[in-house]
């Protein structure tokens, strides 16, 4: 079966977005990526088990740095499953940003929403102004038990797994798996959409 959720990626301006979209999913790095205009979006799937698909429909959020702008992410948000929330590890500022961007999601009243911290450009490690273990004093305040992973757009670097880790959170969060057929449904209903028997977690 194949289930289907939104992510939405967010953080300051030219933390690398784009790249680190581009790279995931079309496996590509272009030192002169423009500036995302509006909305822009890319499909991947992952096979998680032979009977389990995901697909992610990936959402690049433009105009971060304008507060008009900033104030429209609650509704570019709507839907989504996941947050990836990125800081750029050779400029200690976007990492203070990532604050702003986790009141903004948490204002939109979804609390469904999974946030992920995500650093970028870690192949600048000679550059480097945050450490991890800076970033992971941020983990209470995003209220998420995700880990944080360092990315680099260009080499590849743990960018398979930085999003192959919000997926496999959703799907913790999100659907259960049937004791009785092995099929995987809603985790909010009682029952098995596909054989009837009682979820373990409403027993």
């Amino acid at each position: 079966m194949t289930l289907k959720y939104k992510i939405v990626l967010a953080g300051a301006k030219n933390v690398g977005k784009s790249s680190l979209i581009a790279r995931f999913c079309d496996n590509i790095f272009n030192e002169s990526t423009m500036d995302t205009i509006g909305v822009a979006f890319k499909r991947k799937k992952f096979l998680l088990e032979s009977n389990l698909t995901i697909e992610v429909s990936i959402w690049d959020f433009a105009g971060e740095n304008d507060p008009k702008y900033r104030s429209l992410f609650p509704n570019y948000a709507h839907g989504a499953a996941a947050a990836l929330i990125l800081y750029d590890i050779t400029r200690k500022e976007t990492l203070e940003d990532i604050k702003n961007w986790i009141k903004i999601i948490d204002e939109s009243n979804n609390d469904a929403i999974i946030k992920v911290l995500i650093g970028t450009k870690v192949d600048l490690d000679d550059q480097r102004q945050i450490h991890l273990e800076d970033a992971r004093k941020l983990l209470s305040l995003a209220q998420t038990n995700v880990e944080i992973i360092e990315t680099s757009s260009k080499t590849g670097e743990n960018v398979e797994k930085a999003f192959e880790n919000a997926v496999r959170a959703i799907v913790q969060k999100r659907i259960q798996k049937c004791e009785h057929c092995s099929e995987y449904f809603d985790i909010r209903l009682k029952f098995c959409n596909y054989c009837g028997e009682q979820s373990i977690l409403a027993i």
